[in-house]
């Protein structure tokens, strides 16, 4: 699957292994995974829906793609890092037309689903792919810093064929949950954010408890950060991480609509709801400053 060339270094030729990769979706994510792709070796060609956003990535040497065939036309790998089901499954499959990014897939090419969706449309996604075409469910644990740094939690399931081609791939990005059949990353993705949504609206009925009792929130988040909300103390206060309250509602919602009785999730889907700034980090939720 990868293409060899040769580099040279100490005046000895070497073999060096590069992978073709199309990622489709530039946003605070996306361009987290192609800035460390790129600067793991690999060959990346990129699409994004607004072509503004994509443009910054042309200086790191990314290929920018005016459509998804157009970007995975060549590509052993394609990621998906788009905000929902819909929009993976338009950047994919278009309107089914020749001109489709699934049409221009080469024979062979692994697509490796790591937006954050549900288990039945990633099910469904696999069940449109053409038989040359495979997919891994791969959703990642962790937000920007964690992208560029390569340490990225990558919740990996399908075929542990296609997962053994990408995994030289995805070990640049982080480390590797092999977590079962098709649908088992996406549904640990959702457990993983319900857990983190629901202690961030913890933390911020807790910090309203020490208002009310006149205790300063300095205090409160140093005996906290020792405590059973030391998670959500690290995301509230963590910098290099955006995660948009509109994306933890959407992905709560998700999860939601799985579960008949979870009614601390739901109650931070309402809090979330009631954010004043859908676009701001889901740490906002929680108000650190002094009172």
């Amino acid at each position: 699957m990868p293409d060899i060339r040769w580099s040279h270094a100490d005046a000895a030729f070497t073999v060096v292994a590069v992978t073709s990769i199309a990622v489709l979706g530039t946003g605070h994510m996306g361009t987290a995974i192609v800035r460390r792709l790129l600067a793991t070796g690999h060959r990346v060609t990129v699409w994004n829906r607004t072509p503004a956003n994509a443009v910054p990535l042309a200086a790191l040497r990314a290929g920018i793609a005016a459509t998804p065939a157009e970007a995975v036309a060549g590509a052993d790998l394609v990621i998906t890092m788009l905000t929902d089901g819909a929009a993976v499954e338009t950047a994919l499959f278009g309107a089914g037309d020749s001109g489709s990014a699934v049409a221009a897939a080469r024979p062979g090419a692994v697509v490796v689903q790591m937006s954050t969706i549900g288990p039945d449309e990633v099910r469904g996604i696999a069940a449109r792919l053409p038989g040359t075409v495979s997919l891994l469910d791969a959703p990642v644990g962790g937000s920007v810093a964690a992208a560029e740094a390569g340490t990225l939690t990558i919740f990996a399931a399908g075929s542990y064929t296609d997962l053994d081609l990408a995994e030289p791939v995805l070990r640049d990005l982080g480390t590797i949950r092999r977590c079962g059949p098709l649908g088992a990353g996406a549904a640990l993705k959702l457990v993983v954010n319900t857990a983190m949504v629901t202690a961030l609206g913890a933390l911020h009925d807790t910090l309203a408890v020490a208002d009310a009792v006149d205790i300063d929130r300095a205090v409160a988040l140093d005996a906290l950060a020792a405590g059973p909300l030391a998670g959500a103390v690290r995301r509230a206060t963590a910098t290099g991480a955006s995660f948009a309250i509109s994306l933890a509602a959407k992905d709560t919602r998700l999860a939601l609509r799985d579960a008949q009785t979870a009614p601390v999730a739901a109650a931070a889907l309402q809090l979330l709801h009631a954010a004043a700034d859908p676009a701001a980090d889901v740490a906002s939720l929680v108000n650190l400053e002094t009172r």
